[in-house]
């Protein structure tokens, strides 16, 4: 533990101690937004009058040369590291004044919200990728007729198209999650101090314009003692994890020679040690996988939160490593299948398999409710009547008469029907159930066309609205950066003139 906290309160710490709480190295990935929260802190300071001009450059020249600077890793966190390496190069009578006005508790706040806004960019920048490589194959496949299914059981045609498009919809789902945590997310804590602010006359406005926050977390104690912006960024991992695994396992079972729907491209398979004929979609495997370890980190949080008592407590750093986890689990997982899916074959011609002979029969039933004007449930059991008898003697719709049909529907229910060859044939073809199902949102080709045109805006207001928060992040970066260049490349005299300039615009 650094000597910075100790021969005060308390005298020395066990090694094994310091190594058991330590936080260092999950730490590492703040690095750049603890010297970006000091190099503000620091500007905000000189700009009240707190610090000296020229304490606060020496402050700013050693947090400059901090990012490069060999840090001491055996400390107990980044925070109480970076502060000795400046104290080191400024001076204890300089250095010793960084901490003025602040605590490590909404210092480390800040930092994890900072370093999240971007790895939630970053999140959001892969789900439009998947969604656009969802959109393209869709475009190859608008008349491409695949089973449907329910409890695993071939249920009706629909179009592949219209099966992926229900994955963009539910990526978009995820993506209005995130946006509206990102916005709580964007919420500065500095100046909250350990948990009452500070009787400095500190700004901290100031502080999370510099930064690039939309606003300060206000009341103090929360700024400090909350960490929900995890437990709901999780939360909505956890959500879209069970989409995408939802996703890789359709594709592992439709990859299957049972079903053979769709083929895994070579270069995402792998091959058996032992069986020369297989082709293991372990790729996919491993996404379902990885998905689940989100599910746990979600209770893992939850649980870690709930019997806390209120403001800054240690546990709280025992959930950064499971946030970040998180995050690159799901955001390495939309990657590789937004890489996989311009690569999937999809078969064509899949309904030339007896096993799906009877997809549309409901389509059948409704063809007797519209020309015949039979009440549904009646048609209904008609069919299930006349299914019951083609299975038994190894048929499939395709083999229906209308004299069968007459038969069955007079043996079932007692009704005489004259229905003709050609109503029975579209009723039974796949295309063509799919093209009559063309209410909104549908698996007819004129509906997936109009759902690609929608889904496609979205896209482009996604990539809008990102580029926007981007932009609007680096301008706060450089406008930091810019401000921190001026003050160590003036004169005493211009770096008055230029705090008051710096005043009148914050």
């Amino acid at each position: 533990m650094s000597k910075l906290l100790r021969g005060g309160r308390l005298g020395a710490v066990r090694k094994d101690v310091t190594k058991f709480t330590s936080s260092i190295e999950s730490d590492k990935r703040l690095l750049k937004s603890v010297i970006r929260i000091n190099q503000a802190h620091t500007t905000m300071l000189m700009e009240q009058e707190i610090i000296e001009l020229t304490d606060g450059v020496k402050l700013l020249q050693a947090l400059e040369k901090a990012e490069t600077a060999k840090l001491n890793l055996l400390l107990e966190d980044i925070h109480v590291s970076l502060e000795e390496k400046i104290i080191e190069k400024a001076g204890p009578e300089i250095g010793g004044n960084l901490h003025i006005g602040k605590s490590r508790n909404d210092q480390v706040s800040t930092a994890i919200r900072i370093e999240l806004r971007q790895n939630l960019i970053h999140l959001m920048t892969s789900i439009i990728k998947l969604q656009e490589a969802l959109i393209k194959l869709a475009e190859e496949h608008v008349e491409t007729v695949v089973p449907g299914y329910t409890h695993l059981q071939t249920a009706q045609p629909v179009t592949f198209a219209h099966y992926l498009l229900s994955h963009v919809d539910s990526l978009q789902r995820d993506l209005d999650r995130l946006r509206e945590a990102y916005k709580r997310v964007n919420l500065c804590p500095m100046g909250a101090g350990a948990l009452a602010t500070t009787s400095f006359p500190i700004k901290r406005e100031r502080s999370a314009d510099l930064l690039g926050f939309s606003g300060v977390l206000e009341n103090s104690i929360d700024a400090v003692g909350s960490r929900d912006f995890i437990l709901e960024t999780v939360a909505h991992l956890a959500i879209m994890a069970v989409g995408v695994s939802r996703l890789a396992e359709d594709l592992i079972v439709w990859n299957s020679f049972e079903f053979g729907i769709v083929e895994l491209p070579d270069d995402f398979s792998s091959a058996s040690s032992i069986m020369p004929q297989k082709k293991n979609p372990e790729v996919l495997e491993v996404v379902r996988a990885r998905t689940s370890h989100i599910l746990g980190n979600f209770i893992t949080s939850a649980t870690t939160l709930k019997a806390l008592p209120s403001t800054y407590n240690l546990d709280f750093q025992e959930m950064t490593p499971v946030l970040w986890e998180s995050l690159e689990s799901i955001t390495s997982s939309l990657d590789m299948l937004s890489k996989l899916m311009p690569q999937l074959k999809v078969t064509k011609n899949v309904f030339n398999k007896p096993l799906l002979g009877f997809s549309t029969a409901t389509e059948l039933s409704n063809m007797l409710v519209r020309k015949h004007k039979v009440p549904f449930r009646t048609a209904h059991k008609i069919v299930g009547s006349l299914v019951k008898k083609l299975i038994e003697n190894k048929l499939t719709l395709s083999d229906v008469t209308p004299k069968l049909l007459q038969k069955v529907a007079k043996t079932s229910c007692g009704l005489s029907l004259n229905v003709n060859v050609e109503d029975i044939r579209v009723s039974i073809d796949p295309l063509e159930f799919v093209k009559a199902h063309n209410a909104s949102g549908g698996p007819s080709p004129k509906q997936v066309k109009k759902m690609l045109k929608t889904r496609k805006q979205w896209i482009a207001l996604s990539k809008s609205s990102l580029s926007d928060e981007k932009f609007r992040l680096n301008k706060a970066e450089n406008t930091l950066e810019s401000l921190v260049k001026s003050y160590l490349a003036l004169d005493n005299s211009k770096r008055a003139k230029l705090i008051n300039s710096s005043e009148r615009v914050g």
